[in-house]
């Protein structure tokens, strides 16, 4: 039996030991659980080990896990594209957007967030290898992006994510090196974000990258949030 408990440990280590390889705090490093097509069940498991923050990509299936587990404090990433008709849901039931890219999603997440809800934390997704099969704005677009969604008054802009080419899931196999390509594409997303913060340092602290197979790259090119789906659940059903 896959062992969650077990599997977090390890996962964590693997974040630990990349970040002391290039001198970085492992705390500054926030693990997402990646749990779409997980069941409650593995999920409940995994916060009792102390996993708070869980990423799903699914709208519907999100839903019916968030009402399942409404009595555990977990915090709720949504981490696939948006469709603009599904805005309302996602902004009343999570508490992190990781996958805005346009204009038109954000304003309706902002218009749409309960005043009684803590603002959304948002990220904006960049198409760092301009793959016509991935979501995400154009880097030459996110400096205008980013000056919209830090006007918007329900939205905390917390930072940038992308899903460099050679990884288009999470379970390529645990440390792959990968190619020049992949590694330049980890550092354009760094010096894009650096240049964010500069330009707008308000609560701009979250660079969202590496999933199981490429995170020891991830982290070595200041990722400050991983997401991990596989090696810590198993095989998705």
């Amino acid at each position: 039996m896959h062992n969650i408990p077990n599997k977090l440990t390890e996962v964590k280590l693997r974040i630990a030991n990349s970040a002391n390889k290039c001198q970085r705090n492992p705390d500054e490093i926030t693990l997402l659980a990646v749990s779409k097509r997980q069941s409650s069940d593995k999920i409940a498991t995994a916060f009792e080990s102390g996993q708070q923050a869980f990423g799903e990509n699914y709208l519907q299936e999100a839903l019916e896990k968030i009402e399942a587990l409404s009595a555990l404090a977990i915090e709720w990433h949504f981490i696939g594209p948006i469709q603009a008709n599904k805005t309302r849901a996602i902004a009343n039931h999570f508490d992190w957007v990781h996958s805005i890219d346009r204009l038109k999603v954000a304003t309706r997440l902002n218009e749409q967030r309960p005043i009684t809800l803590p603002k959304l934390n948002v990220c904006i997704q960049v198409n760092i290898d301009n793959e016509a099969s991935k979501s995400g704005v154009a880097p030459a677009d996110v400096p205008a992006l980013v000056k919209q969604v830090q006007s918007m008054e329900r939205l905390c802009l917390r930072g940038l994510m992308a899903i460099p080419q050679q990884q288009a899931v999470d379970d390529i196999g645990v440390g792959a090196v990968g190619n020049n390509k992949h590694r330049n594409a980890f550092a354009t997303m760094h010096t894009l974000f650096t240049e964010m913060q500069t330009q707008f340092p308000a609560s701009f602290d979250t660079l969202s990258m590496g999933m199981s197979g490429d995170l020891e790259q991830a982290v070595n090119h200041g990722s400050t949030m991983v997401r991990i789906g596989s090696d810590i659940f198993g095989v998705r059903t």
